[in-house]
Parts: C-alpha cells; sequence; structure tokens
C-alpha cells in the first residue's frame, strides 16, 4: 500500500500536532483507493476527546491517548460523500515519543485505514510514517509520497 499527500496537508497535520502539543493530537483523512494506492484529497483535524474511562487504572491522560468524537466522523463521513470520496485514514501525534504504533495504536486499528504517527519531539515534528494494519493484526509501514 501507498498512501499519496500533499506538502500542504501534510503541513496541516504537522501545523496541528505542534499545536496541541503535549497532548496528541488525532483526525480524520479523506480521499480515494485505487488498487493499493492511497490519495488524501482532505485532512480533517479534530479535537482529541480522549476521556479517562474509569477502568483505565493506568491513569493515561492526551499525552498518550486520542480519542475522535463519534461526531466528527459521523460529519466527516458526511463530508466525504458530498465530495464522493471515503475516509482512507486517521493520524494521531506521539508527544517525545517515535512515530512507531503502540500496543494501544494496534487494538484499535482497522485494516482498511492508513494511521499516520507524527513523533512531535520538545514541541516540533520529528518525523511522520504512516502505517497499515494487514491481515495478521500487524502493523507495516506504509509507503508515503508526497504529491505537489
Amino acid at each position: 500500500m501507498t498512501i499519496a499527500i500533499s506538502l500542504e496537508q501534510q503541513n496541516i497535520i504537522c501545523n496541528h500536532a505542534e499545536s496541541t502539543y503535549p497532548e496528541e493530537c488525532c483526525g480524520i483523512l479523506l480521499g480515494e483507493i485505487v488498487g493499493i494506492s492511497k490519495t488524501v484529497v482532505e485532512v480533517i483535524p479534530t479535537i482529541n476527546a480522549w476521556n479517562k474511562a474509569e477502568s483505565d487504572e493506568l491513569d493515561r491522560s492526551k499525552n498518550s491517548r486520542y480519542s475522535i468524537d463519534p461526531q466528527d466522523i459521523f460529519m466527516a463521513q458526511k463530508r466525504a460523500r458530498e465530495l464522493h470520496l471515503e475516509i482512507i485514514g486517521f493520524f494521531h501525534s506521539h508527544p517525545d515519543y517515535p512515530a512507531v504504533p503502540s500496543m494501544c495504536d494496534r487494538t484499535q486499528a482497522w485494516e482498511i485505514y492508513s494511521y499516520p504517527i507524527i513523533s512531535v519531539i520538545n514541541g516540533k515534528v520529528s518525523e511522520i510514517k504512516s502505517w497499515v494494519l494487514d491481515g495478521d493484526g500487524i502493523f507495516q509501514l506504509e509507503e508515503t509520497r508526497i504529491r505537489i
């Protein structure tokens, strides 16, 4: 799988990640899928709606977890239908941590989507890597192409 994204779209994601630091940012990617290639058409930054669950004994915060409000997903689906697109992925940041999926990321992922992760070190984007979940439930690095 490959994902194509414009420099402008990547900048939207990076700005969102830096502006929410030290909390995780998150958002939705709308686009098209042709064969094994995805093309991002629109980036929708969202608010991190993470709220500590009563059963979360580790007392995780927005600094290490994210959640996208179902209403935001609903609105993104509506927008995608209007534009004859689909949701192709969900992005989030890892404050002061590498751009590699966590165990939590794996348990929340679905095979069809791309999952770009943005590493933000000391408030500045360090790297971006996109991941896809394979049929065995293992994340694989997805080739990212920057469109001009």
